[in-house]
């Protein structure tokens, strides 16, 4: 037993004495120094086994995954484009997002505070209810899909609506105009049904707004390559065949619906509500899109409100005094109006600030239950606005809020009184549903969740 334990301890002394030495080597070499731990530099190790296989299984559902196919059909690049549109509308809408934060400084009301809960818009095309931010994207969407159905349409309002440089949008329509005339007058020409696409007219003026090439294309026009004399390399040409009497009228009828044409834009939902009468009739919480003000100059709003007393104390001329309300009435791009009418109940709307008063008087006629009854509305300073009178709602003082008083012709009523009918000053005349307290409230929590 002791030389078994004998012949361990040698053994592992042996192990621990470090590497051998040949025996040709010279004793008389000197150890080498051992470095400390923290100066050592590992030497990169190649992968495992295991790490290798994994990497090579990794590789092989790679190679075996198919590269997508590029597709050239419209219905694919029509998706192509509605992904960017909703990728714009999603930067739309975080840009609109980190306004409203930065502003935030301002004196912003809790939603359910807010006399409304926003500014909203409808599309004439689908009749969807839209934010600010998402007017533009979902009007061109709904732009797109209309190709489908009507691709002369389409491309009409494409012209018109895509490109914001009217001037230019009028160039290239009466350009257009004239590839149509010319090919009536001369239906066996060639020469005018061939539309080189390298020709610097048609690249600066037609080629450059947004929707001409698929008007073209609507009314017939195909991308051909042709041999040019004097050219090697063959162009693009977009080349209409020989067309019959009747397709030649209904390109005339086509021309005229592009220089008729007129751009789609969001309308103002006005969100007419009717409530019972209360003592916070006269007040008003805004939300930030009614102001047409960075939020620095919201910030400064305060602070000029705070001098206006001290401004009010000043001599200042008729001119100055005007000039200066015109100035504050551009602050704003929208203004909510109510209408306190004769049973006591509150008819709201909210308008464009630049809307003209017949814009105000339509809206309270189509409410009314008797719209065809003539009616007045009184300002807050008890002057009487006419209806005949084409002024803007920020000219009368109307912005960004006010409350109106509506009043029935005297001289109608007096004389259905006289002819013994029914007097209307007590009568529920407002078409509306009208909100009791608690159901305005679910009507603000449904329009905030919008």
């Amino acid at each position: 037993m002791k030389k078994f334990l004998d012949d361990i301890k040698r053994d592992i002394k042996f192990k621990s004495a470090g590497p051998g030495k040949k025996l040709a080597d010279e004793t008389s070499a000197k150890p080498e120094a051992v470095q400390s731990s923290s100066s050592v530099k590992h030497s990169r190790h190649g992968p495992s086994e295991g790490a290798q296989r994994a990497g090579a299984a990794a590789l092989a559902r790679i190679e075996q995954h198919q590269r997508p196919k590029l597709h050239t059909s419209q219905d694919a690049i029509r998706n192509q484009v509605r992904r960017e549109l909703e990728a714009e509308a999603a930067v739309l809408a975080e840009k609109d997002k980190a306004a409203t934060a930065e502003g935030s400084n301002v004196p912003v009301k809790d939603p359910a505070c807010l006399s409304v809960s926003g500014v909203y818009f409808t599309c004439p095309l689908t009749g969807a209810t839209l934010t600010k931010s998402e007017r533009e994207v979902h009007i061109k969407e709904a732009i797109l899909m209309r190709f489908e159905e009507d691709a002369v349409e389409a491309s009409v309002m494409m012209i018109h609506t895509f490109n914001k440089d009217r001037e230019k949008v009028k160039v290239a329509v009466d350009i257009i105009s004239k590839y149509v005339e010319n090919i009536c007058k001369n239906p066996t020409e060639e020469k005018y049904r061939k539309i080189k696409l390298s020709n610097k007219v048609f690249q600066e003026k037609v080629r450059s707004v947004e929707g001409s090439r698929e008007f073209l294309q609507a009314l017939g026009f195909t991308s051909v390559m042709l041999s040019v004399e004097g050219q090697e390399e063959e162009e693009e040409f977009l080349v209409l065949p020989e067309q019959s009497p009747d397709a030649l009228e209904l390109m005339k009828e086509r021309r005229d619906r592009l220089q008729r044409g007129e751009p789609v834009r969001a309308q103002l939902d006005r969100q007419p509500q009717a409530f019972r009468p209360s003592a916070n009739a006269q007040r008003f919480e805004l939300p930030p899109e009614f102001y047409n003000l960075t939020a620095e100059e919201l910030k400064k709003e305060q602070q000029q409100r705070s001098d206006l007393v001290e401004k009010n104390a000043m001599l200042r001329t008729k001119a100055m005094r005007e000039k200066e309300e015109q100035r504050e009435r551009r602050k704003y791009n929208y203004t909510l109006l109510r209408i306190r009418l004769p049973d006591g109940n509150l008819l709201q709307g909210t308008f464009y600030a630049w809307d003209r008063l017949p814009v105000l008087f339509g809206f309270v006629r189509e409410s009314m239950v008797d719209g065809w009854q003539p009616f007045e509305l009184i300002a807050p300073a008890g002057q009487k606005l006419q209806e005949s009178e084409e002024i803007a709602l920020a000219e009368c003082n109307l912005v960004p809020a006010a409350l109106l008083t509506f009043a029935w012709d005297a001289g109608v009523q007096a004389d259905i009184a006289a002819a013994g009918g029914e007097s209307l000053h007590e009568q529920s005349i407002c078409k509306c549903r009208v909100l009791t307290p608690q159901s305005r409230e679910v009507e603000k929590k449904n329009s905030n969740g919008k």
